[in-house]
């Protein structure tokens, strides 16, 4: 309390509203992500408000954020899920592939020193660490996995590779999510970076770029497959309003 008897800017309120604004934030994204919230449905903040008993504040700023973040979009007719345009999301894998690669490829081929320690060994850390702890599946564990592969890629000593490969996780981020909803998905992304980040260390580089090679194919599989669900799901949600 501040000395006029008036609640402090940072105190227990201003905590409690932040608090409110993250739950409501994590719920409409598990049931954007679980398909509680169907792919055609409208996110209108009246009827999401009465859903999670809340005001409309807090909604509003969760569906920004989720805009933010590529789950929702808007259209003429307000804010939808995101729907997932399955030949750019092709594209943009193509592109990641050739990316990655390339970075244990320059070295392989004698255009670089090896991969940094420095920046690879600490990462590695982080995974043993999962494996002893498996994080609970979610969502926002892509941004996780993003950095694992940032870090990989940094270690190889080229930054433009890793700036564009910033901007192509940023564009697939929102389809890339569903790829953390369930334990085996979780476990297998753990064991797998940490099978790649081994390889790399201990300079086994061809086996290292093959098994990042059936690491990201396997990603790529199941979000397109997921990316597929949803696309049927909006068809179908369409089709009953229709």
């Amino acid at each position: 309390m501040t000395a006029n008897g008036h609640e402090d800017a940072g105190g227990p309120g201003r905590a409690a509203r932040g608090s409110l604004r993250e739950q409501v934030y994590l719920r409409l994204r598990r049931d954007l992500m679980t398909g509680s919230i169907g792919p055609g449905d409208r996110l209108g903040e009246e009827r999401l408000a009465e859903l999670y008993g809340v005001s409309r504040t807090p909604v509003r700023e969760a569906l920004a954020r989720l805009q933010a973040d590529g789950l929702v979009e808007r259209d003429e007719n307000g804010l939808f899920p995101y729907r997932p345009r399955l030949a750019e999301l092709a594209d943009l894998y193509e592109l990641r592939i050739t990316l990655e690669m390339r970075g244990i490829l320059r070295i392989l081929q004698g255009s670089g020193e090896l991969h940094d320690p420095q920046i690879l060994g600490p990462e590695v850390q982080r995974w043993y660490g999962f494996r002893s702890e498996m994080p609970d599946p979610d969502a926002g564990f892509v941004v996780l996995d993003e950095q694992f592969h940032t870090a990989l890629l940094a270690s190889s000593g080229n930054r433009a590779l890793v700036d564009a490969l910033a901007s192509v996780n940023a564009k697939v981020r929102p389809v890339r999510m569903f790829d953390y909803l369930t334990p085996d998905r979780m476990r297998a992304t753990v064991d797998e970076h940490i099978a790649v980040a081994e390889l790399v260390l201990d300079g086994h580089l061809q086996r290292a770029h093959d098994a990042l090679l059936a690491h990201i194919d396997e990603s790529r599989a199941v979000v397109i497959e997921r990316a597929q669900q949803a696309l049927a799901m909006a068809r179908m949600a369409n089709a009953v309003r229709d």
